[in-house]
């Protein structure tokens, strides 16, 4: 091994006296890198290899050429690179290939060494890399994807980019993104050649050595991959995507109109079908004139385009009457409602549009649970809160188990200050069960607290106990507690805790805070602290080596406190906490004991 190291670091030497000879690096800077690769070759020639070890020495040699490259632009030196970058360069990639041909299933390993073959322009050297990374990892699609892309865009070679997504597609028939891209490289070529033959005309060069396909320069390979993929392939997303792609080119429009027929007559009835049906109008019809366009005429003409848009969707939701298309319908609008614009007149019918076709949905009992919040939104924010009022009463009939909607109904009822928010709390707790509606008692507690007598406010803490499930109820105990010491100071508090302790379950930070109002007082006592503590062990002392430890402290740093009492605390700390809290537990102890915690 030693011999090996030996000689790897003998083959060093050329270039590292080359550095200094042209004076790129002090003799001192080749003595440290020399050291430096001395301990990165040991690493990786010993029998366990480390692939930290082949990461790091790799980063070391890129980093190394990157310092020369600085230093070469500092003095301006650009002469032989061949003996110096290009012996690092051969050392990384050989780095890499012992590396990836370790730990083959890593793929950020092989897509770094693929970065570094781009970088340096390594063409031939990355051909091979993605060859072999191919083979091992041919389950991916997103590498065909990428090795084809760089054989079309970095390579020029359309013919190897098409053999590549051949060979891809035999391993992921039905891959939607790989049909994408191959269909998006053929009109790359289409449009590259379309380009090159205009140039010759243009340059009245004989076109006779050159073969230009008419079927390509039309796209009619991109045209039999659309087909084919479109009889494997289903849904209307793929379709949408194919077409997006085909539109980027201004010579596809016979391939354009055949997509969007087939989208017409095989999914009709499909909610996104209809959606890109509507959007499309927004980009037809522009204005062609030559004559300068005045304000108020782009303003006519958008609200013309929006119409027809949505004179398309009005056929839609009549045709596909669902919730889905609904959801389609609005969300345009509110897209549309959304877009600044400097005229009020296009703004107003934007929101009366939008509010329109909330109400159109509601009616027809088709507009989803997930959308009532941003009706009421738009209502409050055009200050409709009559009919704010309305329509989350509406949204509560229609969705009584949802307490999300009871929610958005009280929040709109509190914004209003309306006089039935007591009543309507009552109502969703009437529809509601226990699980969940911790966000409603929250809502309910906090808003009393602003609103009605303390007495009020804390039966409704003493009732959400009850009224919560288990889980949710731990939450309640800790706000309730908040609240006592707010409004009723520390003998409020302690009555509170001392109902509550032993009312199952509780949480830490119940515990917690009772420790930590007590610290607060003036007359802190440890007497008080420790039953605290105790109670929290109870619940916990199995599992938080950091609450015994406190405990541990407060004994030794209390007025009242007893360090005599540690040792048992240590004891019984040892004794409870189960796995790696023990350990953590004892650690931690041991740097208290040295004064390091």
């Amino acid at each position: 091994m030693a011999e090996r190291i030996e000689q790897r670091l003998e083959d060093r030497i050329p270039e590292l006296e080359q550095l200094e000879r042209v004076g790129l690096f002090t003799p001192k800077e080749i003595r440290a890198v020399l050291r430096k690769a001395s301990a990165l070759e040991y690493k990786i020639q010993r029998r366990a290899l480390r692939k930290e070890d082949f990461v790091n020495y790799i980063q070391y040699e890129i980093n190394l050429l990157e310092l020369i490259k600085k230093r070469r632009a500092r003095i301006g030196y650009s002469f032989k690179k061949e003996e110096i970058e290009s012996s690092i360069v051969h050392r990384v990639h050989s780095l890499f290939k012992r590396a990836t041909g370790k730990w083959k299933e890593d793929v950020q390993l092989w897509l770094s060494h693929v970065a570094f073959c781009k970088q340096w322009n390594a063409k031939h050297q990355l051909s091979k890399v993605f060859s072999t990374m191919l083979a091992i990892h041919s389950n991916k699609p997103a590498l065909w994807i990428m090795a084809a892309k760089w054989e079309m865009e970095t390579r020029l070679s359309s013919e190897s980019a098409r053999h590549l997504f051949l060979r891809a597609l035999r391993f992921h028939p039905e891959c939607p993104k790989l049909y994408q891209e191959y269909f998006r490289m053929e009109l790359m070529n289409a449009e590259k050649q379309r380009k090159e033959k205009k140039e010759f005309e243009q340059a009245k060069m004989d076109l006779g050595e050159f073969n230009y396909s008419e079927e390509i320069l039309n796209g009619e390979l991109a045209r039999i991959i659309y087909r084919d993929a479109a009889q494997k392939i289903k849904g209307v997303e793929f379709h949408l995507a194919v077409l997006s792609i085909a539109k980027l080119f201004d010579f596809t429009q016979d391939l354009q109109k055949e997509i969007l027929e087939s989208l017409q007559t095989e999914y009709a009835d499909d909610p996104l079908t209809w959606d890109y049906m509507a959007r499309r109008e927004l980009g037809l019809g522009s204005l062609k004139s030559t004559e300068p366009t005045t304000k108020q005429m782009k303003v006519s003409e958008m609200t013309q385009r929006e119409e027809r848009c949505c004179a398309v969707f009005e056929e839609a939701v009549t045709a596909v009457s669902t919730e889905d298309m609904w959801k389609c319908y609005i969300t345009f609008c509110l897209e549309r409602c959304n877009r600044k614009t400097n005229s009020e007149e296009l703004k107003q019918k934007r929101l009366e549009r939008t509010l329109s076709v909330f109400s159109k949905a509601h009616e027809s009992s088709l507009l989803p649970e997930s959308l009532y919040k941003q009706w009421l939104q738009l209502l409050l924010e055009s200050n409709l809160s009559e009919k704010a009022t309305e329509v989350a009463e509406a949204a509560t009939k229609r969705f009584s188990l949802s307490a999300e909607m009871w929610q958005m109904r009280l929040q709109v009822l509190i914004q209003l200050k309306n006089d039935n928010v007591t009543q309507c709390f009552e109502e969703a707790f009437k529809h509601l069960k226990s699980k969940g509606t911790l966000p409603l008692w929250t809502l309910w507690v906090e808003w009393s607290e602003g609103t009605n007598s303390k007495q009020d406010t804390e039966a409704l803490y003493q009732r959400s106990l009850n009224a919560t499930a288990p889980a949710e109820s731990v939450t309640m105990k800790e706000k309730y507690l908040d609240w006592a010491y707010r409004n009723g100071g520390y003998k409020k508090v302690k009555r509170v805790f001392t109902s509550l302790h032993e009312n199952r379950p509780l949480s830490l930070d119940f515990f917690r805070k009772m420790i930590q109002i007590e610290k607060e007082q003036e007359s802190c006592k440890m007497l008080h602290l420790r039953e605290y503590y105790e109670r929290a062990l109870r619940e916990f002392g199995s599992t938080d080596s950091d609450l015994w430890l406190d405990y541990i402290k407060e004994e030794l740093s209390h007025p009242q406190g007893k360090p005599e009492n540690c040792g048992s605390i240590h004891w019984r700390a040892v004794k409870m906490l189960q796995g790696d809290q023990v350990e953590d537990f004892i650690s931690k102890y041991t740097l208290l004991q040295t004064g390091h915690l």
